[in-house]
């Protein structure tokens, strides 16, 4: 019987497990299905296709060396199924456990249909840390070490099925166009790009991780650069893991010098950290699909509004606070930014500018290109606040500026307008006198916009409204039955470790 790999965010052949199985029991039939419905959600892009694409063409190349093709398919994915039954015959499916939008959820069960009422037998086999049927959070951090220590199965030897089945083209383009001067500093997904920045950080990038991932001048070397690999799966995250694990090993043994070797055991081991904190904010949509349309706690339903203007605002870099506006056009243009950065921006959406949180998330995903909807809409709910679990956390934008571009390098370069201003007041020139903002070249309103709000006022309004929420026995109710259902459990022990539901933690989208 064909064995028939249904590939969706897995795109490799090494450390592939549903693919290794699947090739001890016969002729494989290498699938990818491009499903137009999903290029027409909300938070999909036509970024997401370009940096998706050339992933797509090193897998068949790669499959090809083995004796077979993968076979490129268009269309909703029970009729590309039907139609492949009708040509081959009986068949077994297999592919991982995917925990991605409501879209894909609905998707994968009317598949999960199809294949009952067709006696397909579909073998769906986890890929990451994440447990399906998860029945409580009590033991998953062992659970995740016990899954990122297993080993890693071999590459498997692929007998060629000799069908004649011919591909659908690939389009040149799908998506949401971001805009015609978007995409020209996008990372590549690719594999070999992700294995050669996996060997980089493991031998000395990982020297600058925990002390410049916090600022866009330093994280774009300082920071791993994998989230674009996991989140396509052209690099597992045992793979990465394992690597990463000895690395620490040989770090600690090496007889370089000791300060060589703590800063790069530090970055490590917080690089280790971020990738049980990746599987461990997953997990909440894979328990709760849902909370990519609603709030975890539902007592903030309604709180906000919609406002398109200053969604427009935000959204293009024309807030009127120079480091917002130039962390998001560095985001529009490249695709990535680092994580500090995306809390902010989400954060200065749900609080300063008081908009709902659904709206920016969806911007959010058409622009990052390690869109991972796992770790996007719990991380997105908890940057503004909508959890119920953890600590209202309120950046100011002025002063995030200065701590991590005090000498205004950052802003100048995204935001040109404004690059003869002194660096004192480039970070508020809506402080600036008359003469020197003409002296400058810079007209507030003109070449570069007043600040929408007043950011402070702002944030004051938004904490106080929110605390006023969260006082009540019916708020800590709710808010102990979210900790119960998604918060992880202690663990003392020297370990990788996920920590308590209600902590802040950074995490490895965008790190």
């Amino acid at each position: 019987m064909y064995q028939v790999v249904w590939f969706k965010r897995d795109l490799r052949t090494v450390a592939h497990r549903a693919l290794a199985e699947a090739a001890l029991r016969g002729p494989i039939v290498p699938l990818y299905i491009l499903e137009p419905a999903l290029w027409q959600q909300p938070d999909v892009s036509a970024r997401h296709w370009r940096v998706l694409k050339p992933c797509l063409h090193d897998l068949d190349a790669t499959l090809a060396a083995s004796g077979v093709r993968l076979l490129i398919r268009q269309g909703d994915a029970v009729p590309v199924l039907t139609a492949l039954r009708q040509q081959i015959g009986p068949f077994t499916l297999w592919s991982h456990e995917e925990t991605g939008t409501l879209w894909t959820y609905a998707r994968d069960r009317a598949v999960l249909s199809w294949c009952r009422a067709e006696g397909i037998a579909w073998h769906e086999l986890p890929q990451t840390g994440v447990v399906r049927r998860l029945r409580s959070r009590a033991g998953w951090a062992d659970a995740w070490d016990r899954r990122m220590a297993e080993a890693l199965p071999l590459p498997p030897v692929l007998l060629p099925h000799g069908l004649s089945l011919t591909s659908d083209p690939l389009p040149d383009t799908l998506g949401t166009p971001l805009g015609p001067a978007h995409g020209t500093g996008e990372q590549p997904g690719d594999r070999a790009t992700a294995l050669k920045l996996l060997e980089s950080f493991a031998q000395r990038r990982a020297a600058r991780y925990a002390k410049g991932l916090s600022s866009p001048l330093t994280a774009t070397q300082a920071c791993s650069r994998l989230s674009p690999a996991l989140a396509l799966g052209t690099l597992s995250m045992p793979e990465a893991v394992q690597r990463l694990r000895r690395a620490q090993a040989d770090w600690a043994n090496s007889p370089l010098p000791a300060a060589e070797r703590r800063a790069m055991t530090l970055g490590l081991k917080a690089c280790l950290s971020r990738l049980a904190w990746h599987c461990h904010f997953i997990q909440k949509l894979e328990d709760e699909p849902d909370i990519e349309v609603r709030c975890l706690h539902p007592a903030f339903e309604g709180v906000r509004g919609h406002d398109p203007a200053r969604m427009t605002a935000w959204a293009a870099g024309e807030t009127g606070i120079p480091f917002v506006d130039a962390c998001m056009r560095a985001l529009v243009a490249t695709g990535w930014i680092n994580f500090r950065m995306r809390a902010m921006l989400a954060s200065f959406a749900a609080y300063q500018l008081w908009q709902d949180w659904r709206a920016p998330a969806q911007h959010l995903a058409r622009c990052f290109i390690d869109y991972e909807p796992g770790i996007h809409y719990p991380q997105v709910q908890m940057q503004s606040g909508t959890t119920g679990i953890n600590t209202l956390r309120i950046y100011n934008p002025v002063k995030q500026g200065m701590d991590h571009d005090p000498e205004g390098v950052f802003i100048r370069k995204w935001l040109p307008e404004l690059a003869a201003l002194p660096t004192p007041l480039l970070h508020e020139p809506w402080k600036a006198e008359t003469p020197l903002l003409r002296a400058a070249g810079v007209r507030l309103d003109g070449s570069y916009p007043r600040p929408i709000v007043d950011h402070e006022a702002a944030a004051r309004f938004a904490r106080d409204t929110l605390w006023r929420l969260r006082r009540g026995e019916a708020f800590r109710t709710t808010a102990a039955a979210v900790v119960e259902k998604h918060g992880s459990r202690k663990d003392r022990r020297p370990r990788t470790r996920v920590a308590s539901g209600g902590a802040q933690r950074d995490l490895f989208e965008g790190t």
